[in-house]
């Protein structure tokens, strides 16, 4: 039976990423904040921003499982608002939970994966970290962050067995829409925010499913030599490959007066 760690996954993507894999046979151990285990998935109470947290989490899953097969590191949130507005306070918790609290987990599990010479973590990234998203810049930034990571990461690791992957999804329809900490500060200036948000948040709900995601995981995780980076829906994956071969201030034009 093979062992999933996943965080984030009380609900939404995390959250069917993870009964599917449990439906497969997989033994799944849920790590985030709050949640509850289920049959087949055990929760582990566990702020991935907390260093010791997050080291406590993972020294339970392997004693309670031995081993750790896949990692997926899928805790997140995200804020809007115009860059001059936005507190630092705001910036900083936006990159300590999407950034840091996967570097956490990754530094965590990689001991163990290293001494096994196995093991593959796949990180939830964004559509919006190849096309930077007005008003939704930071999150753009901390996920353009952790492709980076996982790229440099993917040629640390290589030596000892371990593949690292991104999935990057376009717009799904979860309640991250609605847990989404939006400022409107200088609307009196900006005078898009609103509207801009509205516009993004209307494309969420109208989004793909969880499902849809989380079969995306599932398909990069028995991939027998799975690429860098994955784009989750068709219509995206257009999208950022028109982003590869298009001069960038045409795209970035374009992404503007969508939003």
């Amino acid at each position: 039976m093979k062992t999933l760690v996943i965080t984030g996954g009380s609900s939404g993507i995390g959250k069917a990423t993870a009964e599917l894999f449990a439906a497969q046979g997989w033994k799944v151990f849920e790590l985030s904040r709050s949640g509850q285990s289920m049959d087949t998935i055990t929760h582990i109470a566990c702020d991935v921003t907390r260093t010791e947290d997050t080291r406590k989490a993972v020294a339970e899953v392997l004693r309670r499982a031995g081993k750790i097969d896949l990692l997926i590191s899928n805790a997140g949130f995200g804020i809007s608002g115009a860059i001059e507005f936005t507190t630092s306070e705001d910036a900083h918790r936006q990159m300590e939970v999407n950034f840091f609290g996967a570097l956490n987990t990754v530094q965590a599990v990689l001991p163990y994966m290293r001494e096994r010479r196995a093991g593959r973590i796949i990180f939830t990234s964004s559509v919006a970290a190849v096309l930077s998203i007005p008003y939704q810049s930071f999150y753009s930034a901390s996920k353009a962050a952790i492709n980076a990571l996982a790229l440099a990461l993917q040629n640390e690791v290589r030596e000892f067995g371990i593949y690292v992957s991104v999935l990057m999804p376009g717009d799904v329809s979860t309640g991250f829409t609605a847990a989404r900490a939006k400022s409107e500060a200088g609307e009196e200036v900006y005078g898009n925010i609103r509207k801009a948000v509205s516009a993004m948040e209307k494309d969420e709900q109208a989004g793909m499913s969880p499902a849809s995601m989380a079969q995306c995981f599932w398909h990069i995780a028995n991939k027998r030599c799975p690429a860098p980076q994955y784009v989750g829906g068709f219509t995206y994956g257009i999208f950022c490959f028109l982003d590869r071969i298009l001069p960038k201030r045409l795209v970035n034009w374009i992404v503007g007066k969508l939003y």
